[in-house]
């Protein structure tokens, strides 16, 4: 599987979470919530991410699933302490840290990131969430999507 990973576009003095992926600085993302969500135990190491800012429709960089963490029903010190130990991977500002800042989380690691130039266009349909999973990258690029169907989003 490939995994679409939606960045936000907005960081500390305007540093972009993307630029921190491509720069180095971010090796690591992080997906939280109430309770199970994807990708919470659905991403696995040798896999791929790619990476694409909100409000574009460019698909602008990939990277190897280096390590996955997945955690339940944590503490708040749990999350604390889980946040502050891969803080060097994660690079969050602190209205990062306080978005995820959720019971169930799930940690992802990569490697080998590289810039995408010319940027794939992403065919966005409806009501898709910020973590996408499917067969392979040209099932939601322009020209040779496929109907997203939710199928291998599902626990």
């Amino acid at each position: 599987m490939v995994h679409l990973v939606y960045c936000d576009n907005a960081g500390k003095l305007g540093e972009r979470v993307l630029d921190k992926i491509i720069t180095g600085v971010k090796t690591m993302v992080v997906r939280g919530a109430a309770g199970r969500k994807i990708p919470h135990s659905r991403v696995f190491e040798g896999e791929t991410l790619y990476f694409m800012e909100k409000s574009t429709a460019k698909i602008s960089a990939f990277a190897s699933v280096k390590s996955v963490h997945n955690y339940m029903k944590l503490t708040e010190d749990e999350i604390e302490q889980t946040l502050n130990s891969n803080q060097s991977k994660l690079a969050l500002t602190d209205k990062q840290r306080e978005r995820w800042h959720k019971k169930y989380l799930c940690l992802v690691e990569f490697e080998n990131v590289q810039k995408i130039e010319p940027s794939l266009a992403f065919d966005h349909q409806g009501n898709m969430d910020d973590w996408l999973i499917i067969e392979k990258i040209e099932d939601i690029v322009v020209g040779t999507s496929i109907p997203y169907n939710y199928e291998k989003s599902r626990f």
